[in-house]
C-alpha cells in the first residue's frame, strides 16, 4: 500500500476546487496523493460570475486557480480530459485518453448539464447553451452576424444570457413555460413587476409558451412554432430551461442514484460506495439537487473533513437557497417561503408603481417570525429580511413596517447588526459567521481587506460586503479603536474632507495639501485623488509640472493603455454626430498609422495599437481636423449618447441629438470621483438607453423626464427618475448641482450609483438637495460648474502645442524610435496584438512601425 492515500477528484470546477482547497487549507494535505480531472481545457473559473466574460472576453479573469497552486502542493491536475468509467472493485477510472487512475477516496465533482428540451430541430446551427466559456465564445461570434436572440428559459441563468444577448446588440426575446419569469423564486406580483422592468429594457417576454419544433426562418435563421399556434422568428437561440445533474458515471458504476436524477449521498456526502463522495449539483440529498454555489462549497467542505477523518466532525444537512442579485439591473431577492407555503402564513405586501418597486415578506401565523420574503426592483433589505429569517429573530409588532418606508422617506425598520448572534451566517458563500468575523478582528484584522484574506467572506458572489463592513466597524468600536475611514495613510480624512480643504484652503499643488494637511511623500491612492480633486475644482491642465506625477498611467498619457503597451485614441464626437469630412479625417489618421478601428458602444470611434511616441502626431492631424480629447482615459464625462430624436425619427418629440450634444460640450472634461456617462432618447422608446447611465435624459411631449444615477458594467443599476416633464433650463440647473453635489461628497473610485445607495435618505433626499435647496448651497454648486465650463480646454490641443511636453511621450528615454517588442497580427483585415503563443512561432508577425 502506498504511503500517500490516492485522492482523485472528477470535475475542477468552483465545487471541485473548494473540495481541494479545504484539504490544503486543514494543513494535511501532505498524506494525499491528489489528482484532480476536469473535462474543460483551463483549470477552475468563477461560473458565479460567467456573464462578466464579456467585460474582458479573457478566460484569465474568472480564474480561481492561484499562480503555482498546483505545484506548490504537489497535485496533478489534468485538463481536457474525460472520465468515462469507473471500476469500484479495482478503486480505478478510465479516461477518453485511454489513461487509467487509482484511487483510494474518490469524489464527483461533475457538476449538472444544461437542459435542452427534445423538440425537434433543438440541435440545429447557432443553437446553444450557457454554461462554459466556450459556449459565451461560440454566442458572441454567431451574434457578429446575427440580428436576433432568444433564450429559451425566464429563470436566473436565462435571464443572464438575455443581457448578454441584448448587450452584443440583437433583439432580444425570452420564452418561459411557466405563466411568470423565476417562477421558483417569486410570486405572481413580483414576477409581474419584474417582467415589466424587464420590457422597459427592450427585451420581449412571451410566458406560457410550450415550443414544439424549431424550423427554417423566413426572415431569420429559425422559426420557434408554440403549441398555441404563436410562432417567433431568431438568429441564435440559447436554451436555459434549467439544468440536470451529471450523474452518468454514477449510473455506470451502479451508485444509488434518485428517481429523478442525481447521486444520493448522506450528511457526509458518501455515496452508497463508501469510498467514494458527490459534492455539488451532481449530488442528491434528502431528496433534492442544490443549484446554488452557497450549498456546493458546503459539501466540498464537509467532503473534505469527513477524508481528513472527520476533524471538526461537519455535516452537511440542507442549505438556505435565498438569492439576491440584479437581473439585467433589476434588484432581485427571493428568500425562504416566498410562496407563502407555510400552513397559516400571513403575508404583507407593499407596492409602489411609480417606483416600480415590489415587496413582500410572509410571517408566522403567530407573528412572531419571518419564514420568507420576495424583493423586486428594490432589494436593501435583503441583507435585514434575510437574518431575521435565519436566525428566528422576533419581529417587530407590526411586522409590515419592516418593507414599508417611513413617513420621512427612509427606510423601514432596521436591524442592528450587535443584534445578532455569533451563529449568524454573514457569508453563505463561504461559511462565514458573524463570530468569525468577530474573532478575526479581534485577532488583528483591521479592514474589509483583511477580513477577505482571513476568513474569504465576501470574496465570492460579494453581496455581504456591506454586512461584512458593518460587523467591523461594530467590533472596532467596541475594542475602543476609532473606525478608520482615512483615505490612506499619509491623510488623516476622507476624500470629502479633502474636497473641502483644498477647496476652501484654495490649495492647487499637491505639495502643498501635503505640507498643510498631510505626512510623508503620498502614494497611488492619495495623488490620483489629489489630481481628480484639484481637476474638479480649479480645472487646471492636468500635465502641468505639479500636476502631471500625481496622475495615473492614463491620465499621464492622455490615453488608454492597453494590453500590449499600445494606447487607444478616441476623439471626442459630441453627441454621436460627425461630419462626413470628421470620418474620412478619422479614416485616414487610422490608415496612415495603421490602427484598429472599432465603434464604441457610445458612439465614438476607437483607435487602437498607437505607440507612445505616435500619439502627438496622432493628435496634431485629429485637432486640425476639428476634433477634441474624448476623455476615454480620465474619470470624467465619457460620452452622451443619442438616438436620431425628431430631427429624422417618425416617433421622435424632441431634438434629442442636439440636447446630446449640449450636455456633452457643457461637462465634457469634468474630472469626478469615477467616470460619467449620459444619454438622451428622443422619446419613451429609450433607443440610446438613457435609463442606464449617470444621467440620462428622456423627451416627452412636454419637455424632458432626467433620470440619475445608474450604470451599467457588472453590477448594473437601472437609473431613478429624478424629475418629469421639465424644460431644457430647469433640466440643465438641476444636472449642474448633482454633478457638483457628487464631486464634493462621493468616496474616492465611487459610481454615482453607489453613492446615492449610500445617501442618508436616498433619491428623496437628493431631490431635498438639488431642487428645494435644503442645505443654502445650490448657487454655490451653479457657480462651481459654471466655473469647470468656462474654463475647459482640450488637454490634447494643450499639449501638441508644446514642445517641451511632446518629448514626454517617448518608448525610451534617449531615443525616439518605437518599441520593437510590440508586434501585431493581422485579422479580418486589421491589426491586434500578438498573443505570447504567436511571438514564439514567429508567424505571419507585423513589427510596429
Amino acid at each position: 500500500m502506498p504511503d500517500k492515500q490516492r485522492l482523485l477528484i472528477i470535475g475542477n470546477g468552483p465545487v471541485g476546487h473548494q473540495f481541494i482547497e479545504s484539504i490544503i487549507e486543514s494543513g494535511q494535505g501532505g498524506q494525499f496523493d491528489i489528482t484532480v480531472i476536469g473535462e474543460e481545457p483551463r483549470p477552475a473559473y468563477d461560473r458565479v460570475h460567467l456573464t462578466a466574460w464579456f467585460e474582458t472576453r479573457e478566460a484569465a479573469s474568472l480564474n480561481m486557480v492561484k499562480d503555482g497552486f498546483y505545484s506548490d502542493n504537489n497535485i496533478t491536475a489534468l485538463t481536457h480530459e474525460k472520465v468515462i468509467s469507473i471500476d469500484r472493485t479495482a478503486q480505478t477510472v478510465s479516461t477518453n485518453k485511454g489513461v487509467e487512475y487509482g484511487y483510494d477516496k474518490l469524489i464527483l465533482a461533475t457538476g449538472s448539464f444544461p437542459f435542452v428540451p427534445p423538440v425537434p430541430g433543438h440541435d440545429r446551427k447557432n443553437c446553444f447553451v450557457y454554461r462554459t466559456i466556450e459556449d459565451l465564445e461560440a454566442i458572441t461570434a454567431a451574434a457578429a452576424t446575427a440580428k436576433v436572440g432568444a433564450v429559451v428559459g425566464g429563470g436566473l441563468l436565462g435571464l443572464e444570457a438575455a443581457k448578454a444577448i441584448l448587450d452584443l446588440g440583437l433583439k432580444t426575446h425570452v420564452i418561459e413555460f411557466a405563466p411568470r419569469l423565476m417562477a421558483v423564486q417569486v410570486d405572481e406580483g413580483g414576477g409581474a413587476l419584474l417582467r415589466r422592468k424587464i420590457e422597459d429594457l427592450g427585451v420581449s417576454v412571451h410566458t406560457q409558451k410550450n415550443t414544439q419544433q424549431i424550423i427554417d426562418g423566413d426572415d431569420c435563421v429559425h422559426k420557434l412554432q408554440f403549441a398555441d399556434g404563436a410562432e417567433l422568428e431568431t438568429d441564435i437561440l440559447v436554451f436555459s430551461a434549467g439544468i440536470r445533474p451529471q450523474d452518468a458515471l454514477a449510473r455506470q458504476c451502479e451508485l444509488d442514484v434518485g428517481e429523478r436524477g442525481g447521486i444520493v449521498i448522506d450528511n457526509a456526502c458518501r455515496t452508497s460506495d463508501p469510498a467514494i463522495y458527490a459534492i455539488g449539483e451532481c449530488a442528491l440529498w434528502g431528496g433534492r439537487i442544490y443549484g446554488l454555489i452557497a450549498p456546493g462549497w458546503d459539501m466540498a467542505r464537509v467532503a473534505a473533513d469527513h477524508v481528513l477523518g472527520g476533524i471538526e466532525e461537519k455535516a452537511f444537512t440542507g442549505a438556505d437557497m435565498s438569492t439576491k442579485l440584479k437581473l439585467m439591473g433589476v434588484d432581485v431577492a427571493s428568500i425562504g417561503d416566498a410562496h407563502a407555503s407555510t400552513p397559516g402564513a400571513k403575508c404583507y405586501t407593499f407596492i409602489d408603481e411609480k417606483a416600480e418597486v415590489y415587496k413582500k415578506i410572509v410571517v408566522s401565523s403567530d407573528g412572531q417570525h419571518l419564514l420568507g420574503s420576495v424583493l423586486i426592483g428594490e432589494a436593501n433589505d435583503y441583507g435585514t429580511l434575510l437574518q431575521f429569517a435565519l436566525n428566528k429573530i422576533t419581529l417587530p409588532e407590526q411586522p409590515e413596517s419592516m418593507i414599508l418606508p417611513s413617513l420621512d422617506g427612509s427606510a423601514g425598520a432596521g436591524l442592528g447588526v450587535d443584534a445578532l448572534p455569533d451563529v449568524a451566517q454573514i457569508c453563505s458563500c463561504n461559511n462565514v459567521s458573524k463570530g468569525d468575523l468577530c474573532a478575526a478582528v479581534q485577532g488583528g484584522a483591521m479592514t474589509v481587506g483583511d477580513l477577505k484574506a482571513c476568513t474569504k467572506a465576501a470574496t465570492t458572489c460579494g453581496g455581504c460586503t456591506a454586512l461584512v463592513g458593518q460587523v467591523l466597524n461594530a467590533e472596532l468600536t467596541k475594542m475602543g479603536v476609532e473606525v478608520n475611514t482615512d483615505l490612506c495613510e499619509h491623510f488623516p480624512y476622507t476624500r470629502q474632507e479633502i474636497f473641502h480643504l483644498v477647496k476652501v484652503g484654495h490649495i492647487k499643488t499637491f505639495d502643498e495639501l501635503l505640507e498643510k494637511h498631510g505626512s510623508g511623500h503620498g502614494c497611488e491612492i492619495c495623488k490620483p485623488t489629489a489630481a481628480s480633486i484639484m481637476a474638479s475644482c480649479w480645472n487646471d491642465y492636468i500635465l502641468e509640472p505639479s500636476l502631471a506625477g500625481l496622475q495615473d498611467t492614463n491620465d499621464r498619457y492622455l490615453a488608454n493603455i492597453q494590453k500590449n503597451g499600445t494606447y487607444s485614441v478616441v476623439p471626442r464626437m459630441a453627441g454621436g454626430e460627425v461630419t462626413p469630412d470628421g470620418l474620412i479625417a478619422v479614416g485616414q489618421v487610422a490608415k496612415k498609422y495603421d490602427l484598429y478601428t472599432k465603434i464604441t458602444g457610445g458612439q465614438r470611434v476607437d483607435l487602437f495599437g498607437a505607440t507612445l511616441d505616435q500619439l502627438p502626431k496622432i493628435w496634431t492631424e485629429l485637432i486640425a481636423a476639428g476634433f477634441e480629447s474624448g476623455h476615454a482615459y480620465g474619470k470624467s464625462l465619457r460620452t452622451v449618447k443619442s438616438c436620431v430624436g425628431s430631427t429624422w425619427c417618425r416617433y421622435g418629440v424632441q431634438d434629442s441629438v442636439g440636447q446630446a450634444i449640449d450636455l456633452e460640450n457643457r461637462y465634457k472634461g469634468l474630472r469626478s470621483p469615477h467616470k460619467l456617462k449620459m444619454a438622451v432618447s428622443g422619446c419613451t422608446r429609450e433607443c440610446a438607453e438613457a435609463q442606464s447611465k449617470d444621467v440620462g435624459v428622456i423627451a416627452t411631449e412636454k419637455g424632458w423626464n432626467l433620470y440619475l444615477c445608474g450604470n451599467g458594467g457588472m453590477k448594473p443599476r437601472h437609473a431613478d427618475l429624478f424629475a418629469s416633464d421639465i424644460d431644457t433650463d430647469t433640466m440643465l440647473k438641476y444636472i449642474d448641482r448633482f454633478l457638483m453635489f457628487y464631486v464634493r461628497t462621493a468616496d474616492r473610485l465611487q459610481r454615482t450609483s453607489v453613492w446615492m445607495e449610500n445617501l442618508e435618505g436616498g433619491l428623496d433626499y437628493l431631490r431635498q438637495v438639488i431642487i428645494d435647496d435644503s442645505l443654502g448651497i445650490c448657487g454655490e454648486l451653479e457657480a462651481e460648474m459654471n466655473h469647470v465650463v468656462d474654463t475647459y480646454q482640450c488637454e490634447w490641443k494643450t499639449t501638441v502645442e508644446n514642445p517641451e511636453k511632446v518629448k514626454q511621450f517617448r518608448s525610451f528615454v534617449n531615443a525616439d524610435s518605437s518599441d520593437k517588442e510590440i508586434v501585431f497580427i493581422q485579422e479580418r483585415g486589421q491589426i491586434r496584438p500578438a498573443t505570447d503563443a504567436e511571438k514564439l512561432a514567429d508567424s505571419d508577425l507585423i513589427a510596429v512601425a
